[in-house]
């Protein structure tokens, strides 16, 4: 099937959200989405699953103003304590455990992202790019700058326990 055309028995499913994930308010969740334990989405961000998936991992956040879409054959599936950063677009692609997701950047279709690996704010991943576990990439088109020690992503996982925390505390004040 080309990406112009739409299966003729599309059907938009209901999300599937684990009773302690969080989604504030303005957000648009819709269609066949998935969100683990622990998993936030933050204020005016889109999550549109019409024609394939998005599965958001435990622990893991979207934040403010970010969107998630995906293709006919390519879904979305963040891994678990992954931090994605304000006004991301991650569009068909795998985002591995542990990860981080700059602000602004921009992922394509097909690209996955290594466990522990850092993108830079603003960044532009570009279509199929596949990077490594524990990488730096930065630029437009995003380029890998340096590996990083695999206990480096200890440092993303605490910025995740961090939105976990501050979840609980919106969920239950606002």
């Amino acid at each position: 099937m080309e990406k112009s055309q739409l299966r003729n028995d599309l059907k938009i499913a209901t999300p599937i959200l684990h009773p302690t994930s969080f989604i504030a308010k303005g957000a648009q969740i819709i269609g066949n989405v998935e969100m683990k334990s622990y998993a936030s989405v933050w204020y005016n961000c889109v999550l549109r699953a019409d024609i394939n998936k998005i599965i958001i991992g435990e622990r893991s956040n979207i934040q403010d103003n970010s969107t998630i879409h995906l293709e006919n054959d390519l879904g979305v599936q963040v891994g678990n304590d992954v931090t994605v950063g304000h006004n991301v677009i991650l569009h068909g692609c795998t985002i591995e455990n542990g990860a981080l997701i700059g602000m602004g950047s921009i992922i394509m279709n097909g690209v996955i992202v290594g466990k522990g690996s850092i993108i830079g704010a603003g960044s532009v991943i570009t279509e199929k790019m596949i990077i490594p576990d524990f990488s730096v990439v930065v630029g437009i088109p995003g380029r890998i700058i340096k590996t990083i020690k695999e206990d480096s992503i200890i440092d993303n996982i605490k910025w995740a326990k961090k939105y976990v925390d501050l979840a609980k505390i919106h969920k239950k004040q606002l």
